[in-house]
């Protein structure tokens, strides 16, 4: 029985590094069809699995992957980039302050306020709900008796990649699951 044919936009490709783990978890490391056809075509990835729909031409057809794995090992950057996005992965996006996990109300804070010498780093951010932020304003944390659950830290890539793994995307395919999870612990 010949696959189905699906819309192709439906079928990113997990994209899985060398040693068969996610480039990264959040987000996910995902192509898109063409992006995954093209690097199957360039020989710079294996196929490892296969959604049912298929991509024809007159002279081709062939099934779309699902998952594919790098043949040259990406080694990550050890250092992940500062980003407002990041400094949320890092406080599980949840405010420091009160642990409001709203992401609608998700600001960042600096702990040691800019006009009190406080610097825009790792160590001086996190994430803060806009009520907490407005209510610290630019006070010490002991003057507003407003202190971070957690102490500010810059993250290691591992670090990001395995708080990323707790907040999976909202569509994963069958055939990514052994791929993402295979290192988890297994319950007897």
């Amino acid at each position: 029985m010949a696959p189905r044919t699906a819309n192709p936009e439906n079928c990113p490709a997990l994209v899985l590094n060398a040693d068969y783990r996610p480039l990264s978890y959040f987000p996910l490391s995902l192509w898109s069809w063409q992006d995954s056809l093209k690097a199957v075509f360039l020989d710079r990835v294996d196929v490892v699995a296969h959604y049912d729909t298929c991509v024809r031409s007159p002279s081709f057809e062939m099934q779309l992957p699902s998952v594919v794995s790098l043949k040259s090992f990406v080694k990550h950057a050890r250092n992940p980039a500062f980003t407002r996005f990041n400094v949320f992965l890092r406080d599980g996006f949840i405010c420091q302050y009160c642990g409001n996990d709203d992401r609608e109300l998700l600001t960042f804070d600096h702990v040691i306020p800019r006009s009190r010498g406080g610097r825009t780093t790792w160590e001086n951010i996190v994430a803060a709900c806009s009520p907490c932020n407005i209510r610290k304003g630019g006070r010490m944390p002991k003057d507003a008796r407003m202190f971070p659950a957690v102490t500010p830290v810059r993250p290691s890539m591992y670090e990001l990649n395995d708080r990323g793994r707790s907040f999976p995307p909202h569509y994963l395919h069958e055939s990514w699951h052994d791929y993402l999870y295979w290192d988890c612990e297994l319950e007897p």
